[in-house]
């Protein structure tokens, strides 16, 4: 039986071998694509907003934000590529083994309102798109979005490979796009040279420069690399590995560069466009697209325009449902089905998106893309400073830890980052309450909150240096006193929980050992799919009849060998099903193995383990 059902987006792990081609460039066209399925975040419609209202506001002298920030995507995905080659797991695994549930769950959400940002962008994009090819009402292109959702299943059922292939596709269809209008532009170069000299204009240039960064650093996007690059089957050796990351960020630096080239483009088309002949208002993707014909006397130019709007906006609706998927099992081990977490994620974004341009009209969907993207450059902390801890690991990265010059750009690039994101929080609130006919409710709300989060923030940056201080000390509690053995007993009901995977011999191996012939084994299994944790007992899925076939052929090998045994099978969360078991066993010692089966994931990593030792009474006993 499948036993990759820990690993990130296990349906696809491993399901391109790159260890076959002798040849580098194949080997390298082997590697090439999950930057690609990346990069479509690093051109998305919330792009668009940003780039168009800073070149239409401040010409080309933001060009420097859009350089430094894809210099920091480009560190911080490599960094992205090596934790899911060297480690095998994505941030949001990672971050699940080293931080409590509780601020793991609040990680989650706040990664939830980063994808969730993000598809609202995705949803105006399409919406405004189909209104200007098609004159289709925007609240009807919103509406329409819904339906994409399904996309990714049909396209999921081709493999990744076509996946891959259908964004590149999209790529291209916006590359030449704005190729084509970069030519009839015809920007002023020696201005564009001085937008890469670094400089704030005023407060509303930093609300822009922000949501630059917010918009091609995305948060999303680093959770989405760790999974895909786990897409490639590479040599398990350290050269392997060292090999697999040089291809990795061989792809990322192409794949990176053409959206750095696709962002400059709209930036420069913006300034070129618009802000050089005194249209420094434009703001809204529907004014660019009504200004580019008059502006630079083509008719050709703004059909180009909302053609590659639209592929942006398809292309990144894929990859954030992936994100999406990803983050949701990464942090709770949740899986449901592909097309139901697309829905939930998508009308998460539709129905804000509906109601405000139904009550505001379509004049405000710029605003919203911009502070959509704004929202995504607060979340970047939360995701930026976990990852650059994980792969500093020199134990848990095998040696394969980044090298000291990249952590410190990288830790760099985090302190411009929150750095930023604290200055624009500090001076938002302090409008907010000089204006504010109530300010003491914010005082009470939103400056608690905006604390909390800093907290939070200061917490996941320097909780691993303190760990790796108390890592290996011998802590005494209390001083050694004589042991009491006189009320050993010898175990009678052994539970141990099984997985169906190899690790399942040492389990029963351990579990023999410890009690022999003259005692009864219980093996306990827990069905994780996602109708298990909604139906439980009711369930008869594949899945459930599967793992029932195979507990009585254990039982049925253990009984042969002539030892007494019985099976129970659980349903849903195996932190809350593994102790009921346990109970209803009557067991007085419990063994577990260090691997899992699908849902039923690795018991030693996580919160699993923890939960059961502490819901249950007896004995417990880990076997690696």
């Amino acid at each position: 039986m499948n036993n990759n059902g820990h690993k990130s987006r296990s349906e696809v792990n491993q399901s391109i071998d790159t260890t076959g081609h002798r040849s580098k460039w194949k080997r390298l066209l082997a590697f090439i694509g999950p930057a690609y399925l990346v990069s479509v975040g690093y051109m998305d419609p919330g792009n668009w907003a940003t780039d168009i209202a800073g070149g239409s506001q401040f010409g080309y002298s933001l060009i420097w934000v859009l350089l430094m920030s894809n210099l920091m995507a480009l560190l911080l995905q490599s960094f992205s590529a090596r934790l899911g080659i060297v480690r095998g797991l994505d941030l949001a695994q990672a971050s699940r083994e080293t931080y409590p549930g509780s601020v793991n769950f609040i990680l989650y959400f706040l990664a939830e309102i980063a994808i969730a940002a993000c598809d609202l962008a995705e949803v105006l994009g399409m919406a405004i798109g189909l209104n200007l090819l098609f004159d289709l009402p925007v609240l009807w292109g919103v509406s329409i979005a819904v339906l994409d959702s399904f996309l990714l299943i049909l396209l999921m059922h081709l493999g990744i490979r076509k996946i891959e292939a259908f964004i590149l596709a999209l790529i291209s269809v916006i590359g030449l796009s704005f190729l084509a209008q970069m030519f009839l532009a015809k920007p002023d170069v020696v201005e564009i040279a001085k937008g890469f000299i670094p400089s704030i204009q005023s407060r509303e240039a930093l609300y822009i420069a922000i949501g630059i960064i917010g918009a091609t650093v995305m948060p999303h996007n680093l959770y989405l690399h760790s999974a895909l690059v786990q897409t490639r089957r590479i040599t398990p050796s350290k050269e392997g590995m060292r090999s697999a990351i040089k291809f990795n960020v061989f792809d990322s630096a192409i794949a990176l560069n053409l959206a750095l080239f696709v962002n400059a483009a709209i930036l420069i088309l913006a300034a070129a466009a618009f802000h050089s002949k005194g249209h420094s208002g434009i703001t809204e993707i529907q004014d660019a697209y009504k200004m580019l014909e008059p502006s630079l006397g083509s008719t050709l130019a703004p059909v180009l325009f909302a053609v590659a709007l639209i592929a942006a906006g398809q292309s990144s609706t894929i990859t954030g449902t992936l994100a999406g998927q990803i983050v949701m099992e990464g942090y709770l081990n949740l899986r449901i089905q592909p097309w139901i977490r697309r829905l939930i994620t998508r009308l998460i974004a539709v129905i804000p998106a509906f109601i405000t341009v139904l009550i505001m009209g379509e004049s405000v969907t710029g605003e919203l893309l911009v502070l959509s993207q704004v929202i995504l450059s607060l979340q970047l902390g939360f995701a930026v400073i976990p990852l650059i801890h994980f792969v500093s690991d020199k134990g848990k990265m095998k040696g394969l830890e980044v090298s000291v010059k990249a952590k410190i750009l990288a830790w760099i690039s985090a302190g411009i980052i929150v750095s930023l994101n604290v200055l624009l929080v500090f001076q938002t609130l302090q409008e907010w309450i000089k204006t504010s006919s109530s300010p003491l409710v914010l005082w009470l709300t939103a400056v608690p909150a905006a604390m909390f989060i800093f907290l939070l923030l200061l917490y996941i940056t320097f909780k691993p240096f303190l760990q790796k201080k108390t890592a290996g000390k011998n802590l005494l509690h209390q001083s050694i006193k004589t042991m009491d053995l006189s009320s050993v007993k010898p175990y009678k009901r052994i539970a141990v929980a099984v997985d169906f995977s190899s690790s399942d011999n040492k389990s029963l191996s351990a579990a023999l050992a410890q009690g022999g012939k003259g005692v009864a084994y219980i093996l306990l299994h827990v069905v994780e799919s996602a109708g298990a944790h909604l139906m439980e007992g009711d369930i008869k899925d594949f899945e459930t009849i599967e793992d029932l076939k195979s507990l009585s052929f254990y039982r049925e090998q253990l009984e042969k060998e002539g030892y007494t045994c019985e099976i129970k099978i659980g349903f849903g969360h195996p932190g809350k099903s593994l102790p009921r078991l346990v109970e209803e066993s009557a067991a007085d010692l419990v063994v577990m193995g260090a691997h899992g089966h699908r849902g039923f994931h690795d018991l030693i990593l996580g919160t699993t383990v923890e939960r059961v030792r502490h819901r249950i009474s007896v004995p417990l006993l880990v076997v690696k």
